[in-house]
């Protein structure tokens, strides 16, 4: 079956449950989210940034960016938002992450060395959402608020998450397969993971729409390619070869992705397979426009980073200041003691700015 070519572009929503410190002013808010965030991140390989802040930057508040990586276009563009918010709320931080995202351990080191370095606050996009806990339990016993980003865990010790909506926008990557694969057929999917909650939903959203609303797509197959692009590509391969048949294939993030497109290409199948993927890295936004995939969910990495840590720093406002012998009303204002949550969504319409 030849697919004609196809620009489809898929909104996710960004939900990003921030805290409301009393102690001062609201931070100004994140910038609105553009179109193709990731065009304007850091190189890819750009290296990890581990040293603590210098013993003259003392008097500001240290925040440690934790991240599943820095190697993807992704990661380096939430780096960017981190950096930005650092700097317009008068903070220190450093990013980093493990070499690969599928390194549970390597992250625990940093999440445990980040710990020793008595920190504000520390921003965490937990690779596991079960193994962190520990450290999370200790943070807590010592008053050092976490907020999550991209990725949360299996409990309510993070104040707050940035986060996007996974399931419902895995779920709308389903609808749009159902449609452009007429309703039926063979799909496949490949996720970065199966610990993270990023990797748990985005599988779960997709699958559990497919499941419930199209009886006559069948899913052959699920693997778990740890975000690598090579080991993405050979499990895509071996799929592709199996299933001469296949309709649709569905990537879960930037590495899973790319390898698809890899096998897609190396096999001749181009414009034979409805290729959907997630994040909206150079390489995705290329094969958008050629024709090879026919769209993607893209998040707002940018908006992440951002908002993670300006949700650290009044986090560590609300610490700070007494408390109030009474719990705020709805209508409290900014300069009462006491903090509440509230949610910020946004719909970003325009991914690849190719509309």
């Amino acid at each position: 079956m030849t697919i004609k070519k196809l620009m489809v572009v898929l909104g996710a929503l960004l939900v990003v449950a921030a805290m409301v410190s009393g102690c001062a002013a609201t931070p100004a808010a994140a910038p609105a989210p553009a179109a193709a965030t990731t065009e304007a991140a850091a190189p890819a390989d750009a290296a990890a940034e581990t040293e603590a802040p210098a013993a003259d930057a003392a008097a500001k508040p240290y925040i440690p960016v934790i991240s599943k990586g820095f190697q993807h276009q992704f990661w380096q563009a939430v780096k960017m938002g981190a950096e930005q918010a650092a700097t317009e709320l008068n903070v220190d931080i450093t990013f980093e992450g493990p070499p690969s995202e599928s390194d549970v351990d390597k992250q625990i080191e940093m999440l445990s060395a980040a710990l020793a370095k008595n920190p504000a606050a520390i921003c965490l996009a937990a690779l596991d959402a079960k193994a962190v806990i520990p450290q999370l339990e200790e943070a807590k016993s010592r008053g050092i608020p976490i907020i999550g980003f991209d990725s949360g865990v299996d409990s309510d010790i993070p104040v707050s998450t940035a986060t996007t909506d996974n399931i419902a926008a895995a779920g709308a990557a389903a609808d749009k397969m159902a449609e452009l694969i007429g309703g039926e057929g063979k799909v496949a999917v490949i996720v970065h993971d199966q610990t993270s909650r990023t990797g748990i939903d985005r599988r779960d959203g997709f699958v559990n729409q497919i499941e419930a609303q199209y009886p006559n797509i069948e899913i052959v197959n699920i693997d778990y390619g740890a975000g690598d692009q090579l080991k993405s590509t050979d499990l895509a391969k071996a799929v592709l070869q199996a299933n001469p048949d296949l309709k649709g294939y569905f990537g879960a993030n930037e590495g899973s992705i790319i390898g698809v497109l890899n096998a897609v290409k190396e096999l001749g199948l181009e414009g034979k397979i409805v290729v959907i993927g997630y994040d909206a890295g150079k390489q995705q936004k290329d094969a958008i426009r050629s024709g090879v995939e026919a769209g993607a969910i893209s998040q707002d990495p940018v908006g992440i980073g951002y908002k993670c840590v300006d949700a650290a720093v009044k986090a560590i406002r609300a610490k700070n200041c007494p408390r109030s012998s009474t719990p705020a009303s709805s209508g409290t204002t900014a300069r009462t003691s006491t903090i509440r949550q509230f949610s910020r969504c946004c719909t970003i319409d325009r991914a690849f700015g190719l509309m």
